[in-house]
């Protein structure tokens, strides 16, 4: 996935053709995307329906909850034109989470729950 090149992380391209399922909704967590052109759609199934929750564009992260709380994913991600996606491996993520500010790290880990709770509790009606 990701190779080290004189001291720099080098992370991997994928390239996604439009209608490509880059995860899935209860899939485990193993990196997030960062979206370097094309956009991709979040989205979870509720009662047998699909609803979106947003689509990321150039510049935007995803799929990085499931890194943060070492849960599974709690809503899947789809290529809705040509897009190339840089991906983080949970190593270097963790890497990067491990030499962060630890308020900081329990701040993210508190969001994670409170969005997680959210949809769980949407979830129920």
């Amino acid at each position: 996935m990701s190779q080290n090149k004189g001291g720099m992380q080098v992370l991997s391209r994928k390239t996604y053709a439009p209608g490509t399922p880059i995860f899935r909704q209860g899939d485990p967590g193993n990196a997030a995307y960062i979206v370097q052109t094309g956009q991709v759609e979040i989205w979870v199934t509720e009662n047998e329906q699909k609803k979106v929750l947003g689509t990321i564009g150039p510049g935007g992260i995803f799929g990085e909850m499931a890194l943060i709380d070492a849960s599974e994913r709690m809503a899947s991600a789809t290529a809705i034109e040509s897009s190339v996606c840089i991906m983080v491996p949970d190593r270097v993520f963790q890497e990067k989470m491990s030499s962060a500010d630890s308020f900081i790290v329990a701040l993210l880990r508190i969001f994670c729950n409170n969005i997680r709770s959210m949809q769980q509790g949407s979830d129920e009606q």
